[in-house]
């Protein structure tokens, strides 16, 4: 896969429900992301049934790859349907929120794709909106329950394989194909600043490695290096937190891959704990062959590395399906979904802007 744009892994599945038992319907087809999310959700039992997007061409792709699928003209008369327990989205960022505000208005769960909001307003009234209804707000944070490498290594840390988490760093570097990306992407205001978009990731996966509930952000900074033509981009960006607990993290988003890669990004984390560390190479082993979901532990019996693609799944999804259905927050609970994008809202509000010329 060149571009993380249409990114869409699966791994093998855990039906946890029988055929028709929870129904989905989509809506916002504005990133490639969607078809990932509504995959993870068929492979555990899930049935995508309908879909609305004003583009036509969009929902005629859309079914190919969901055969059965109904295209619907309009929203409201998806939302409005009373067969759904669900509606996945990747809108564009800007209008994720809102439209998860009319979802639950109509009594359905809301599967985001990340960031889910690009305002505080937006994730305040999200949470009132929670509060209000019960339903759940789900956020597909794919760097980490869309990647067997960063499934596998909570396992080593649950087993208590690296002592006591301490510190997380996280590198998300994207291929940019910029040729390729829609006019939304470079407006600022529609897809809120690269903290935001794929920062957002980062700070998810800190909180849960270092069972944190909550963290300040220590310092951030964007910049737009090496892309004048688009003024409102920001290719780089970085940012330094503590948690709650006292782990620290460092992570770092660009828009920098190189055409030769083969893959869309080296995306890699680092977990230190006081017993040892672990490394995931999630998407690729440069210059090698074996692929992505990489693990390395180095700890007091010794060295290990695993290869853990096909042998892990994503259990998320599963466990997203039955907590609609119990009632449960099994799968991610709803205070760290939102802390997660609230941290990389205030990462993004918060940054130093570096003015550079750009790169020559």
């Amino acid at each position: 896969m060149s571009d993380g744009m249409n990114y869409a892994p699966r791994a093998q599945a855990r039906r946890v429900v029988e055929s028709g038992a929870f129904r989905v319907g989509v809506v916002g087809l504005d990133h490639g992301h969607i078809v990932g999310m509504c995959h993870g959700l068929e492979d555990a039992g899930a049935q995508i049934v309908a879909v609305h997007d004003p583009d036509a061409a969009k929902m005629e792709a859309f079914r190919a790859e969901f055969s059965g699928v109904e295209l619907v003209g309009e929203e409201a008369a998806l939302l409005e349907r009373t067969d759904l327990q669900m509606v996945a989205s990747a809108a564009v960022p800007a209008d994720r929120g809102p439209l998860g505000l009319r979802v639950m208005d109509h009594g359905k769960h809301y599967f985001s794709d990340k960031a889910p909001f690009t305002t505080f307003d937006q994730l305040e009234a999200a949470r009132s909106k929670v509060q209000e209804t019960g339903l759940i707000w789900a956020v597909c944070y794919s760097e980490r329950i869309q990647n067997e490498s960063g499934v596998f290594a909570s396992q080593l840390i649950e087993e208590g394989a690296i002592g006591t988490v301490l510190q997380v760093i996280g590198l998300g570097p994207h291929r940019l194909g910029a040729s390729a990306r829609p006019d939304w992407f470079f407006r600022k205001e529609r897809y809120g600043g690269i903290l935001i978009d794929i920062g957002s990731h980062q700070a998810e996966q800190f909180l849960y490695y270092a069972g944190a509930k909550d963290a300040t952000v220590l310092h951030s900074k964007v910049a737009n290096y090496n892309h004048p033509e688009y003024p409102e981009l920001e290719d780089f960006g970085d940012a330094t937190l503590v948690a709650d607990n006292g782990v620290t993290n460092y992570f770092r988003v660009d828009w920098f891959t190189p055409d030769g890669l083969s893959t869309w990004g080296d995306g890699r984390t680092f977990i230190m704990g006081t017993e040892g560390y672990l490394e995931l190479r999630k998407y690729t082993e440069v210059a090698r062959d074996e692929g992505g979901d990489q693990v390395y532990l180095v700890n007091g019996k010794g060295e290990k590395h695993f290869s853990v693609a096909g042998s892990v799944g994503f259990p998320y999804f599963g466990d997203l399906i039955l907590d609609c259905l119990n009632g449960t927050q099994n799968a991610m609970p709803q205070q760290h979904t939102f802390k997660a994008a609230e941290l990389s809202l205030i990462a993004q509000r918060d940054a130093v802007t570096i003015n550079a010329s750009p790169v020559k």
